[in-house]
């Protein structure tokens, strides 16, 4: 029975090969990190009847669920049906019918904090959003993580993806309703970035040093600062872990609408078809990146977009980051540390 398994087609869609060659784990994603509860009962069902009753909450926000027998995958994708079909409304009527499973390899779940329908911080909705990023990307055989945050607080760990979106707001100040109490300067003097100062017993804003968090708008005791109901947002770019070059992700735009990041996100992937390493099996593309340059990859994700007059497009880009073994030749060795035996 393995050795008829179409180990491609199998991993492509939604099933992995496990250390145990005769067992499986079932991949489910959940975008945007929201799901009904009714389909944990699914979670449940799956894992005691056909794996070992244990599932696994991944990094990404999706679900495995381990120790599957191959013979089963048929079963199980009839079952998940209606998961699919709830998760992947934007899927073709033939994937959702074919009973067949669905694609979960290449382009990872779109994972999100739990964005302003909670957190007071969230400067939108994140779940929508991510859902819209899902519709635009998913499905794709390309090698692509991406996360939404609601603010620059940033609890997703959007620095850690190849592209990650991080909610913007635009703060507005009404003179007539500021009382000079200078809670806002202090508040972001303390935890964020300083871009309030008091002018004349009014509050000014740089508009460079401002990052849109949305903290001014929650420490004013008079409600002078009022987020503008239009929504922006900072994409910041090619962070990454793995074996060769971890690094955070850079800014790369900011103030930029949501038509505007989805049709970034739609330019990536035209820019790694056109530049991927064809001889691996996959490739981050943080390194296409690193092979063509910024500028190419600027160009690329930006073409055919308006971008709105608030925009702002980072010229060039440099990322901190380390190479593995380059420079461990200067480490102390053990017999050099103070207190060492």
């Amino acid at each position: 029975m393995i050795r008829d398994i179409n180990r491609k087609k199998t991993v492509k869609n939604a099933w992995r090969i496990t250390k145990n060659r005769a067992l499986t784990c079932l991949r489910i994603r959940v975008p945007g990190g929201h799901l009904e509860a009714r389909h944990l009962e699914l979670m449940k069902k799956v894992a005691e009847i056909y794996g070992n009753g244990t599932v696994h909450l991944t990094t990404r926000q999706g679900f495995e669920i381990p120790g599957i027998p191959f013979e089963k995958m048929a079963e199980i994708n009839n079952l998940i049906t209606d998961y699919i079909a709830f998760t992947g409304q934007h899927l073709s009527t033939e994937v959702i019918s074919s009973r067949e499973g669905y694609p979960a390899a290449g382009t990872r779940n779109i994972s999100a904090c739990i964005g302003n329908r909670v957190c007071p911080f969230a400067n939108f909705d994140t779940t929508k959003m991510a859902l819209e990023i899902e519709k635009t990307v998913y499905p794709n055989d390309f090698h692509v993580k991406i996360a939404v945050t609601g603010c620059p607080n940033d609890c997703i760990k959007a620095h850690m993806q190849d592209i990650g979106v991080i909610g913007q707001a635009l703060p507005e100040y009404e003179t007539q309703s500021c009382i000079g109490c200078e809670a806002c300067v202090k508040n972001c003097r303390k935890k964020v970035t300083g871009a309030l100062s008091m002018v004349d017993f009014k509050v000014e804003r740089d508009p460079r040093r401002c990052i849109g968090c949305g903290e001014c708008v929650l420490v004013c005791p008079t409600q002078a600062w009022t987020r503008n109901p239009q929504k922006f947002f900072r994409l910041v770019v090619m962070g990454r872990t793995g074996k060769k070059n971890p690094r955070l992700a850079a800014p790369f735009a900011e103030w930029v609408t949501a038509k505007v990041v989805l049709g970034i996100m739609e330019n990536l992937y035209p820019y790694i078809q056109q530049y991927i390493d064809k001889s691996l099996v996959k490739e981050h593309v943080g390194y296409i990146v690193d092979r063509t340059g910024y500028q190419v990859f600027r160009d690329w994700l930006l073409r055919g977009i308006t971008l709105n007059p608030e925009a702002r497009i980072a010229p060039t880009m440099q990322w901190s980051g380390y190479m593995y073994g380059y420079d461990t030749d200067a480490w102390d060795t053990k017999s050099t540390i103070p207190g060492s035996l």
